[in-house]
C-alpha cells in the first residue's frame, strides 16, 4: 500500500453528511473526513478508478490500494435492463388498461403468472386467493424476497392518458364502479416482473436465491396476511431479508428511503349508533341516532387534541357519517367510518379504547336501547426499516444514483407489506420511488408549491413511464445486489 497525494480543501459542504461516494461511469469521487499531524480536522477529496482501487483514510492521510476488478450486480445487468424495457412497457399498459380490485386480481394474477413462466423458473398460483409466487434457484448464497402489490382502487382515472383505464367492475358487495392503478401497483408489478425478468436472464451475475411475491389485496389490508394465512413460507426458502418499494410523487428518477419507521399504522373502523325511530314532529318520543352520532364525531376530534401527547404523530379522521331516509323521520340508526394514524403501539392502543369510551358514553348519554357495534373495516401494522439492512442498501442507492437517492421524512400513508417482516422475525426494508416527471416537479418546485403535484390516489396522477420504470428496477437490483455482490 503506498501513500498518495491528496488534494486538500479547506472549506466543503457535502450535503450534511459525513461521507459518501458519487459515481459516473468511470471513477468515484469519494469525500473522507480524517485528522492528520498538519492539522487537527482535515476534509479530502480522491478520485479514483472505481473498479481497480480502494481507498482507505486514516490520521496519516489517504491511501490507495490497486484490487481486484470488481463490478457491482447492477454493472453486469444494466443493458438487460434496457434491453427489456420495449417489453416491460407494454406490461405495464396492460396492467395499467386492465385493473382489477382488491382479492379480485383473477386476470392481472394469471397474466403476471403467464409472463413468468416463460422465464423457465419456479412459480406457484393461488396463494392468498391470487397471490403469485416466483423463485429463482442459482446456486448457493443468500436467500432475498421481493414483494409488489397487484390490486387497484375502485376510482375513475382522468389524467387524459391515451391509455387510461376505462374498467368496472362489480366490487364484493354487488356495486358496480369505475377501476384504476391510481396508486401505481401496475408499476410495482412492472418493475418487480422487471427485476425477476434480469436476474433469471444474467445468472451468471449473482448466485443464490430470489424469492418474487405478487401479492393481491394491499389497498384492503387483506394480501399479505391472506398469503401469510395460506402457509406462503412452506412454498418458499425463508428469505434473509425482504424488500419492497412503492412509488411517490417525487421527482422521476430518484428514490427516497429511511431507517426506522417509514410509514404509519393504520386502523379503520365502522361504529353504528342504535336510537329510537320516530316522526320528525314528535322528537320527544323517538331516540335520535343521528344526534348521538354527531356528538361524537365532534368528542373524537378530541383525543388527538387533547389526549395524545403533542411530541408524538396521530390522527383521527371521520370520512363518512351515514343516516336516514327522509328529512322527516328520525331513523332507528346511523354509523360512522373513521380512520386513524399513528406511529407508537401504545397511542394506537389508547386511540382504539378511546374512541370505544367515547361513542359508548354517547351512547349512554342519549339513552340509546343498546351499545355501539364496533367493526373492523382494515388495519395495516406500524412499517418500521431495519436500520442495519436500510444502511446496506443506502450505500447502494448512492453508488447508483448519487445526488438522486436521499433520505425522506416519514409519511403519513400504511402499507400491510411489514407483515411478513413481522411474523416471520426477518429484517425488511420499503422505500419510494419517483414518478413525476422533471419538467412538472422542476415547475412546482419553482413555484413552492410541491403539495399540488397529484400522486397516488389522485386521479389526475401521471406516471413519468419509462423513467420511473428503469428508476425502480435500478432500485430493486441495486438493493439486491447489497446481499449478493461479493466484494
Amino acid at each position: 500500500m503506498a501513500l498518495m497525494p491528496f488534494l486538500y480543501i479547506s472549506c466543503i459542504d457535502f450535503k450534511g453528511t459525513d461521507n459518501g461516494i458519487f459515481i459516473n461511469d468511470r471513477y468515484a469521487l469519494t469525500l473522507a473526513y480524517g485528522y492528520d499531524w498538519l492539522s487537527y480536522y482535515r476534509h479530502y477529496i480522491v478520485v479514483t478508478m472505481r473498479k481497480e482501487y480502494t481507498v482507505t483514510v486514516n490520521i496519516f492521510g489517504v491511501y490507495i490500494k490497486k484490487v481486484g476488478a470488481f463490478m457491482r450486480l447492477i454493472e453486469k445487468v444494466e443493458s438487460i435492463i434496457i434491453g427489456e424495457l420495449p417489453v416491460l412497457k407494454e406490461v405495464y399498459i396492460h396492467i395499467h388498461q386492465n385493473p382489477e380490485l382488491s382479492m379480485q386480481e383473477y386476470e392481472t394474477s394469471s397474466y403476471i403468472a403467464n409472463q413468468l413462466k416463460e422465464l423457465d423458473i419456479d412459480v406457484t398460483e393461488g396463494i392468498g386467493g391470487t397471490g403469485v409466487v416466483a423463485i429463482i434457484r442459482n446456486g448457493e448464497g443468500p436467500t432475498v424476497m421481493l414483494r409488489a402489490d397487484m390490486d387497484a382502487l375502485p376510482m375513475k382515472e382522468s389524467n387524459g392518458l391515451s391509455y387510461a383505464s376505462a374498467k368496472t367492475m362489480i366490487d364484493r358487495k354487488g356495486n358496480e364502479t369505475p377501476v384504476s392503478h391510481m396508486c401505481g401497483h401496475d408499476m410495482h408489478a412492472t418493475m418487480l416482473l422487471g427485476a425477476v425478468t434480469v436476474l433469471a436472464k444474467k445468472k451468471d451475475a449473482w448466485s443464490g436465491t430470489i424469492v418474487a411475491i405478487f401479492q393481491p389485496g394491499e389497498e384492503t389490508a387483506e394480501g399479505s396476511q391472506a398469503m401469510i394465512d395460506d402457509n406462503l413460507l412452506a412454498h418458499i426458502p425463508k428469505p434473509e431479508v425482504i424488500l419492497g418499494q412503492h412509488l411517490m410523487s417525487f421527482k422521476s428518477g430518484t428514490v427516497g428511503y429511511r431507517p426506522g419507521q417509514i410509514l404509519t399504522a393504520g386502523d379503520s373502523l365502522k361504529v353504528t349508533f342504535f336510537g329510537a325511530g320516530g316522526h320528525g314532529g314528535m322528537p320527544n318520543n323517538a331516540i335520535d341516532p343521528i344526534v348521538m352520532a354527531a356528538s361524537a364525531v365532534v368528542r373524537l376530534q378530541t383525543i388527538v387534541a387533547r389526549e395524545v401527547a403533542p411530541q408524538t404523530q396521530a390522527v383521527l379522521t371521520i370520512g363518512e357519517f351515514h343516516a336516514g331516509k327522509a328529512e322527516n323521520i328520525i331513523p332507528d340508526e346511523a354509523y360512522i367510518k373513521l380512520n386513524i394514524r399513528t406511529i407508537d403501539e401504545s397511542v394506537r392502543a389508547h386511540m382504539l379504547e378511546a374512541i370505544k369510551r367515547i361513542c359508548n358514553a354517547e351512547a349512554q348519554a342519549s339513552k340509546a336501547p343498546k351499545m355501539p357495534i364496533f367493526e373492523e373495516i382494515n388495519n395495516y401494522p406500524l412499517t418500521v426499516n431495519d436500520v442495519v439492512a436500510t444502511e446496506k442498501i443506502e450505500k447502494e442507492f448512492a453508488l447508483t444514483f448519487g445526488d438522486d437517492a436521499f433520505e425522506m421524512s416519514p409519511l403519513g400513508a400504511s402499507e400491510d407489506f411489514s407483515r411478513y417482516g413481522r411474523a416471520w422475525h426477518i429484517p425488511y426494508v420499503y422505500w419510494f420511488v419517483g414518478s413525476t416527471a422533471p419538467e412538472l416537479y422542476n415547475k412546482a418546485e419553482a413555484n413552492d408549491d410541491i403539495g399540488s403535484l397529484p400522486g397516488p390516489h389522485s386521479p389526475f396522477w401521471v406516471v413519468d413511464l419509462e423513467t420511473t420504470l428503469v428508476t425502480g428496477m435500478k432500485a430493486m437490483l441495486s438493493a439486491v445486489g447489497a446481499w449478493f455482490d461479493k466484494k
